[in-house]
């Protein structure tokens, strides 16, 4: 049997406990439906025609846990996953330094040497190790010919999708929400704006402890051209075969990184991908990729916070009531408090149970299948909930951030991690109140 996460908390005053569990089994029989499986296998194949803009949506299939589908199935999807996934254009060096020779003059004005082996490949681009004139290591990042055209082509057909994921969720074929998609992945289009998200960014890490999060270098960013500081590190999958306390040590600063922030700082990297995470010495971690960049009201922050708050507490009627409000619930339909109160403690636990948590790639499966399709809940009203467009890339974040998790099994007590947002509480571990020293260190030598 799969393992299976029992999420819970204290009633205040009462000393129950509220047991919701992640409900892997079940979520394995809707993998086994036969429509479910072919809607997959169809969204896959469509991907695969839509060049730039197909891994960056693939991922959303490569999160799943493939041990997860019935055996019968499993080749068939799998070979259709692994054919997306490795659909990255193969473009020759000289093409792609056309490109750069045409944004940035002769390759050899800007770098004393250029790698012809790239790094990397993104889902719009290549990245290349180079070094400045001046001698400095730097990661150029440079788009593939054609590819805004191709991407913007593709952002066209998205509405082809909706008659997919119907079935699926109801919400994600509203045309809001479609919108909000596609203007997100059109806008990693946009070379400038990511260098200038990373700047902002990399400065508010500069002299962390434990972050680094690689300068860009505005001079030499372009339309087409993205130059930043290289991070020396291994990629984040080589942690698989580390001792425990390293994987714990790397998973408290994704978690920090990516979901920490969001409510601290209210904009946040929607991208947690394993591949945008880079390990380096003495414990540091860098991060990388800012194209998929977000600014999130406080307001709808604050609505996620109080949810959490109150399943936390076991008030499913406090959480109806805030999803009401907003629109979320209709109050026609047949949700009942016990119906949210159950979907938010499947999905989001892992940050709302008082004890260590590993998580696994199958837990994480789990929670993506439970998040998007809720015929895995014995409460079926569930999937007539109301997706926000402006919550879409936020519930991205948390369920990528926690399969990046799975994929190197972290373990932490993540309640603890996030009470420092939920209730505004001091840290509890070694990393956080390192972070807080800092901070305080940053606060006091400002003029």
């Amino acid at each position: 049997m799969l393992g299976r996460l029992v999420t819970g908390q204290a009633a205040r005053g009462a000393g129950t406990r509220l047991a919701m569990i992640g409900r892997t089994e079940r979520a394995r029989r809707v993998m086994a439906e036969r429509s479910s499986l072919q809607a997959a296998q169809q969204i896959v194949t469509v991907l695969g025609g839509m060049k730039g803009a197909a891994m960056k949506l693939g991922q959303m299939a490569s999160v799943l846990d493939l041990d997860l589908i019935p055996e019968a199935y499993r080749e068939g999807f799998r070979s259709k996953l692994v054919a997306l996934l490795d659909s990255a254009p193969e473009v020759p060096f000289a093409d792609m330094m056309a490109v750069l020779r045409r944004d940035l003059g002769a390759p050899a004005r800007v770098f004393a040497d250029i790698d012809p082996e790239p790094v990397g490949a993104a889902s719009i681009g290549q990245v290349y190790r180079a070094r400045l004139r001046d001698g400095r290591a730097v990661a150029v990042k440079v788009k593939y010919p054609g590819v805004d055209r191709a991407v913007e082509a593709d952002m066209r057909n998205l509405r082809f999708f909706s008659n997919l994921w119907k079935s699926i969720l109801p919400s994600a074929a509203d045309n809001a929400v479609l919108a909000e998609i596609a203007g997100n992945i059109s806008a990693e289009l946009d070379y400038r704006q990511e260098a200038r998200n990373q700047h902002r960014v990399a400065t508010r890490y500069r002299g962390h402890p434990y972050i680094t999060v690689p300068d860009s270098i505005a001079e030499f960013c372009t339309d087409n051209v993205l130059v930043t500081e290289f991070f020396e590190g291994t990629p984040f999958q080589d942690l698989r075969e580390c001792p425990a306390d390293q994987r714990d040590h790397v998973g408290e600063l994704v978690y920090r990184f990516y979901i920490t922030a969001m409510f601290e700082h209210g904009e946040y990297c929607a991208d947690p991908h394993p591949g945008n995470v880079l390990v380096g010495a003495n414990g540091r971690v860098g991060f990388v990729d800012f194209g998929l960049y977000n600014r999130m009201d406080r307001a709808h922050l604050e609505l996620e916070r109080r949810v959490l708050c109150a399943a936390e507490a076991g008030r499913g009627e406090e959480v109806y009531r805030l999803w009401a409000e907003r629109g979320i619930v209709d109050p026609d339909s047949a949700i009942t408090p016990e119906d949210c109160l159950e979907y938010v403690w499947s999905v989001t636990g892992w940050h709302l149970i008082d004890e260590p948590v590993t998580v696994t790639s199958e837990l994480a499966t789990s929670a993506v299948v439970l998040a998007t399709d809720p015929r895995v809940s014995r409460h079926r009203d569930v999937r007539r909930l109301l997706l926000p467009p402006e919550h879409v890339f936020s519930r991205r974040t948390d369920l990528f951030t926690l399969t990046a998790l799975g994929r190197i099994e972290a373990t932490q007590n993540w309640h603890r991690l996030a009470r420092e947002w939920l209730h505004h509480e001091p840290s509890t571990t070694e990393i956080g109140r390192a972070i807080e020293a800092w901070r305080r260190a940053e606060f006091t030598a400002e003029p």
